[in-house]
């Protein structure tokens, strides 16, 4: 179990496969994101105006740049702003590698029935995507994921048996 003060790791039950997300870079060029089998994906939903996604976000870069073989770290901006504006934000703060913007709502849009998989109940909040593809839980706030309880949470999904 993944609890700290801040955050607890909650499962999602029934699991569900996220769709493919066509998503922004930082350059503007659109991107299609699907999960690789096998790995475990963090995809992290943040707003440039979250004060805590700016505890949460330099959090996942020290967590990228561990560089697991089988771990993604995704961060996407839900922001409606331009990307050049949202580029402007993620250089000022430790970004992870892999950061998008969703300046289409494909990820948090509730009118869109595959989306809504990624609902967005309080910011940031990170989905785990397990080895088999599937959303296994969520955590909102700033999740310590540097901390002994967070790795344990990781290597449970990355050693699932049967995966």
């Amino acid at each position: 179990m993944f609890r700290s003060g801040r955050t607890q790791f909650i499962v999602e039950r029934p699991r569900k496969a996220p769709p493919p997300l066509k998503l922004q870079d930082m350059s503007g060029k659109d991107v299609t994101l699907a999960p690789k089998p096998g790995h475990v994906t963090l995809v992290n939903l943040w707003a440039s105006w979250c004060a805590a996604c700016k505890i949460d976000l330099p959090t996942l870069a020290g967590l990228d740049r561990m560089r697991s073989p089988a771990l993604d770290v995704w961060t996407i901006c839900t922001d409606r702003r331009d990307i050049k504006s949202i580029r402007r934000y993620a250089e000022a703060i430790a970004m992870p590698r892999a950061s998008f913007a969703d300046p289409h709502a494909q990820a948090t849009n509730p009118a869109n029935a595959d989306a809504s998989l990624f609902a967005t109940p309080a910011m940031p909040i990170t989905y785990l995507i397990g080895t088999t593809g599937l959303i296994e839980g969520y955590v909102t706030g700033a999740a310590e994921w540097l901390s002994e309880p967070g790795q344990a949470l990781l290597r449970y999904y990355l050693d699932l048996p049967g995966a």
